[in-house]
């Protein structure tokens, strides 16, 4: 199975949980992969930054371990290069740069400097920002599905995060549910 297939067919589990920008790009009519079309590239501080990004989107628990420990900071970068056409490949290393530069300019250090009740402040107001302009795609709802798609597909999100079978059976739409039980992943 290709990446884009499994992708898409992730993306239909989630359901409602990702929004409407990424699900038309995951499910958008794809051709065979075009390096040229990739613009934008990552390095690994870049990796770095979005994998605490996404760790407060999904941090760690007591319970089960965060978004970073799940790799999903390499995967976000890998996911706009191969699946996102170049219109948004844009608009999400714009809105990377602009969250980078109203670190600076904000707090006047680098994000990963921030503490944590600054990283907090910015991503509400990020967040507050991507709910004001609605119509178009942005910087932080990318991340966030990627970051909720990522951790969801990982085995950290399909073993701790959700119940897992690991043994394959037969199918039982009606398996007892238990107060407290996380949900299943298989």
């Amino acid at each position: 199975m290709e990446r884009r297939e499994a992708l898409k067919k992730i993306a239909f589990l989630m359901g409602g949980a990702i929004s409407a920008t990424t699900m038309g790009v995951l499910f958008e009519s794809f051709t065979v992969y075009d390096p040229e079309q990739s613009t934008y590239f990552y390095s690994l501080n870049d990796e770095e930054v979005l994998g605490e990004f996404s760790e407060i989107i999904l941090p760690t628990t007591a319970k089960s371990p965060g978004a970073k420990a799940a790799g999903v900071g390499a995967l976000i970068p890998q996911i706009i290069q191969d699946c996102y056409p170049p219109k948004l490949q844009e608009v999400f290393k714009n809105g990377f740069q602009e969250m980078l530069t109203k670190c600076k300019s904000k707090f006047n250090k680098e994000f990963m400097s921030l503490s944590n009740e600054d990283k907090n402040l910015l991503m509400n107001e990020l967040r507050q920002e991507a709910l004001n302009n609605q119509k178009k795609p942005s910087f932080f709802i990318i991340a966030r599905d990627l970051t909720l798609l990522g951790y969801f597909s990982s085995e950290i999100g399909c073993t701790i995060a959700r119940e897992y079978l690991p043994i394959p059976g037969r199918y039982d739409g009606n398996a007892d549910y238990k107060e407290g039980q996380k949900a299943w992943a298989t």
